[in-house]
């Protein structure tokens, strides 16, 4: 099989980590190898928050530049951020919904003007799709579950072997049962976009 190599980012708070970890179970169900790898630092205050998912026979689950089949955006401004890892086959889904860092929060800083810029991106990978995962969260009952809307359109989107019931089988494993279903809910918004 063919290796494919997902890139994810996001800031803090936003489940990035859990989602890396739940697509990496997803593919073990499907009867592929992966491996994950994450890069965290100042998460807790909001800071950029990355990780790979890299499926199939890799020796490594570093993504150099131009480099990633898929760039999975939690943030827009950190999928720009990112955009050093894609190619022209490039598959970038972002969710379009900003989350401005503190200090553009309390006025030190200014929040980069995205949509002119995610369009630019969009001229230059395969394909960009934007959502709006924060309001399908919502929808769903808790921005808490954003990521999980983001794994629905992941699934959808992207030519995976890992499928809709594999990734509901793990989440259904590393979810608590008070937020099982809110999270199966905010998934299938997303794989349905």
């Amino acid at each position: 099989m063919n290796i494919i190599r997902i890139h994810i980012t996001g800031v803090g708070g936003q489940g990035t980590l859990l989602a890396t970890s739940l697509i990496g179970e997803a593919a073990l169900l499907a009867g592929v190898n992966a491996n994950i790898s994450e890069v965290h630092g100042m998460a807790q205050r909001g800071g950029v928050v990355e990780s790979a998912v890299v499926i199939g026979p890799a020796l490594s689950t570093i993504i150099s530049d131009g480099e990633a089949d898929i760039l999975l955006g939690f943030e827009p401004s950190e999928t720009l951020r990112a955009a050093n890892k894609c190619g022209s086959d490039t598959l970038v889904i972002t969710n379009s919904h900003p989350q401005p860092p503190f200090t553009t929060a309390i006025g030190q800083g200014r929040y980069p003007d995205v949509d002119p810029a995610l369009a630019q991106l969009a001229k230059k990978v395969r394909r960009l799709m934007a959502l709006d995962a924060d309001a399908f969260a919502h929808q769903a009952g808790s921005i808490l579950s954003m990521n999980m809307v983001m794994l629905g359109a992941l699934v959808r989107h992207a030519d995976l072997p890992v499928k809709a019931n594999h990734l509901k089988k793990a989440i259904k494993s590393n979810t608590r049962k008070t937020f099982l279903k809110m999270n199966l809910k905010a998934f299938d918004l997303g794989y349905n976009h």
